[in-house]
């Protein structure tokens, strides 16, 4: 059928510069005809299945114990290449940190890796963490400089302790052979003085020995992808894994996305708009933006993902899916 038949007469004639039909004038079908092309994204599998790694908090009650647990036990089948464990601004989840860890290591067929920051402890007691850690069989340590402790507007070091995370990574490295990776910021730290400086502090982290570098989570692949053109411009050739953050809770992100120098954009507040209280829906847009999102970074190459799973396993799991990972066979 012509669908163009009853068109009124001279909307869609082709004009005398040589234009498709229709552009001239500006309406839709000029648009179309004239806008960008974009390849559609491979499917699942026209790609190589991607390494993931996944990121839990540790429990501070029984029943977010439960939780921890049940997010472990349904990602543990998907075989991620690890998963770590956070620790609180000023270590104050120490404890409950090295207790997670301990249980990932003897109780699960997971690698687990232990957060371990600067913060609030002197070189030797830190030192005395990662011996624990390495007694316990765990061998891959997330190092980071840390947060202040609650009330404090700025990071001070501890008089005897490890100054920076390129520090922590040197000792540590004397320690053991322990596998290190650190954080990345695609958008800067915010306590950097500049973009150039806070790339120098990733170099000197990972000159001190560190085998991979983490992003922050950003939504922006854009800004992810130049932020590797400089990373290699600056001689780091390294591992930086982009850190994937499915977001179910638009107010709590955009909060948080504040205060570590995160750009929220205006089309993510426009997707959550109108579902404060519905859950479900939030679920479904937060499964759609993020597998959107890993898929382009995959469809540029990037075969290395860091789930932030914040203990709970769906979206992390319908995401895996959609990269392909199926549940590996039990023995």
């Amino acid at each position: 059928m012509n669908h163009f038949a009853d068109a009124p007469s001279g909307h869609d004639t082709a004009p005398t510069n040589g234009t498709p039909a229709g552009a001239a004038s500006g309406g839709t079908l000029g648009r179309w005809l004239t806008g960008p092309r974009v390849a559609s994204l491979p499917q699942g599998n026209a790609m190589p299945v991607p390494a993931l790694s996944f990121e839990f908090f540790p429990p501070r009650t029984e029943a977010l114990e439960q939780q921890l647990w049940s997010c472990v036990r349904r990602l543990e089948p998907l075989a991620p290449r690890f998963v770590s464990v956070t620790y609180g601004a000023g270590g104050t989840t120490q404890e409950r940190t090295h207790a997670t860890v301990a249980k990932l290591a003897r109780e699960t067929a997971l690698t687990p890796a232990a957060h371990l920051t600067c913060v609030g402890a002197s070189a030797g007691e830190v030192d005395d963490v990662a011996r624990r850690y390495w007694d316990a069989g765990v061998r891959h340590i997330v190092a980071l400089r840390g947060d202040a402790p609650g009330g404090e507007a700025n990071y001070v070091p501890h008089p005897e302790g490890y100054a920076y995370a390129s520090d922590l990574v040197a000792g540590l490295k004397r320690i053991g052979d322990f596998e290190i990776s650190v954080a990345a910021y695609p958008e800067t730290h915010p306590a950097a003085s500049s973009p150039e400086a806070d790339l120098d502090n990733l170099k000197r982290k990972i000159d001190a020995g560190a085998t991979r570098a983490i992003t922050q989570y950003f939504f922006d692949t854009d800004v992810y992808l130049r932020f590797l053109d400089r990373a290699l411009a600056a001689g780091i050739t390294v591992p930086i894994v982009p850190g994937i953050l499915p977001v179910s809770n638009f107010t709590q992100v955009k909060k948080f996305s504040g205060m570590c120098g995160t750009a929220v954009p205006d089309w993510m507040g426009h997707l959550f708009d109108g579902l404060d209280d519905d859950p479900d829906t939030r679920r479904m847009v937060a499964a759609s933006m993020a597998a959107e999102q890993v898929r382009l970074l995959q469809a540029n190459g990037v075969d290395e993902f860091h789930i932030y799973t914040l203990n709970r396993a769906d979206l992390s799991y319908a995401i895996a899916h959609i990269l392909g990972v199926r549940p590996r066979k039990a023995e």
